[in-house]
């Protein structure tokens, strides 16, 4: 444990350091784009149950309706056209470096989420919060597509949380139970080939547990 957070830590450091003109002209980019911050600040739950803030750039326009938390296609009309490059290339995760430094996340491991879907969560699937909650995880590979999948879906909040959550808690539970640093290594290798849409047989073999579409 001592060691992911030494690596955390170092990596996201030198992260910092190395894109801070970048982050700073993404930040003025987004303020210039539509009207509101740079950053979009949400309350998720993480280790232990514990409440953190997490930060991303901001991809949606300001102002948007309460209690909406999924986002349905990459063109949802609520994400900004700058919001959309952001989105597709992961780039709005960018801040999240900050939650790593403070203690609050890592690299690798299961997003973390809103409460009000933990609040769904079986007394087997809570053991997901014994890990630091990461920027990417086994789920984040399988669903990196997961707009897509709520868009074509009647109901994207129901199927969310009956087709959709329960496959990426199982997910989660694999890496809890069976995880190191070569793990989340690889987890980072194959985050960084679905990005950018590199071709590995490791990445059919995931697609696999994807859910069948909502009719």
């Amino acid at each position: 444990m001592k060691r992911k957070r030494f690596f955390d830590v170092f990596f996201a450091l030198t992260a910092i350091t190395a894109l801070f003109p970048l982050l700073l002209l993404l930040g003025m980019a987004v303020r210039l784009n539509s009207q509101g911050p740079a950053f979009y600040v949400q309350e998720r739950v993480g280790r232990m149950g514990r409440r953190f803030r997490l930060f991303k750039f901001r991809t949606m326009y300001s102002h948007q309706p309460e209690g909406k938390l999924l986002t349905v296609g990459m063109r949802d009309s609520r994400i900004t056209p700058l919001g959309y490059y952001l989105r597709k290339y992961k780039i709005d995760e960018f801040p999240q470096l900050f939650n790593i430094l403070r203690g609050e996340m890592s690299f690798v491991g299961p997003r973390p989420e809103v409460s009000k879907y933990v609040a769904f969560y079986s007394h087997e699937q809570m053991r997901v919060l014994t890990v630091r909650p990461g920027i990417t995880d086994w789920a984040s590979i399988c669903f990196f597509d997961e707009n897509r999948l709520l868009d074509s879906a009647d109901d994207p909040e129901q199927y969310y949380v009956n087709h959709i959550m329960p496959v990426k808690l199982s997910f989660n539970l694999r890496y809890v139970a069976h995880h190191n640093l070569k793990t989340d290594l690889k987890i980072l290798l194959l985050t960084f080939k679905r990005i950018f849409s590199i071709p590995d047989p490791e990445l059919a073999g995931i697609d696999i547990a994807l859910p069948a579409k909502q009719a």
